[in-house]
């Protein structure tokens, strides 16, 4: 199964994203959220495989305002240093109002059968919490997100539930951002945490250097559990 890249109108203007329609063409809507790599294979593979088990997944292109079209991979030097630029140009503000944008696109698509969820890697990670707090999203699940201990104070805003990743060696979000994540959403009822000890960021990233193919296995396992339970 493959989908097709699609515009999608915001407020500020069209982009790009690559949606991925399941079998029979109707399903509860995914916003995939990208990391700092665009709209790449592994963006598109979880796409896929989220149509594949019946949901309507659409990837929206957030670099659009900086570069459309980004297609980056972790391995090399090269592609590493542009992704690491454009994460640096890139304005949270405006990326998570694409990320709204795209939530009500789905919601108003014919092949959208109902609830909304979102799912988002390293920085998508961290736009998965904020779509928590800032969107009308039905559930959403966060890989590794970075910088979230920064954005605590609106923790209070979460309402529909969310779910977290948390690789225990992550290279970009050191033990202290971990502890300090994990104290201030603890008591949240809305919130589960997933503690993979040992792991480094990206160990859910098909192909990628840190890729680790069991505990990818069971945090995949776990999110489609998560949206059977809240999207249908």
């Amino acid at each position: 199964m493959s989908g097709q890249m699609i515009q999608i109108e915001g407020p500020d203007g069209t982009f790009d994203g690559y949606l991925a329609l399941p079998e029979g063409g109707k399903g509860p809507g995914i916003v995939v959220i990208q990391e700092i790599f665009g709209i790449n294979k592994n963006m598109r593979d979880i796409a896929d495989n989220l149509a594949a088990q019946g949901y309507v997944a659409l990837c929206p292109d957030l670099f659009w305002r900086i570069e459309p079209g980004v297609n980056l991979t972790d391995q090399t030097e090269a592609e590493m240093a542009r992704a690491f630029e454009l994460f640096g140009l890139f304005d949270m503000e405006t990326g998570i109002k694409d990320v709204a944008t795209t939530i009500s696109h789905l919601r108003k698509s014919d092949a959208c059968t109902g609830k909304v969820g979102s799912i988002g890697y390293c920085l998508g990670g961290m736009l998965a919490y904020l779509t928590a707090t800032r969107t009308d999203v039905d559930a959403s699940v966060g890989y590794y997100g970075v910088n979230i201990q920064t954005l605590l104070s609106e923790a209070s805003n979460i309402t529909k539930p969310l779910a977290l990743h948390i690789a225990g060696n992550d290279e970009f979000v050191p033990v202290e951002a971990q502890e300090q994540i994990i104290s201030g959403l603890a008591d949240n009822p809305h919130v589960e945490l997933f503690q993979y000890p040992g792991r480094d960021h990206g160990f859910a990233r098909s192909a990628g250097t840190h890729h680790h193919p069991e505990d990818a296995d069971t945090a995949n396992a776990r999110t489609l559990a998560f949206f059977k339970k809240h999207l249908g």
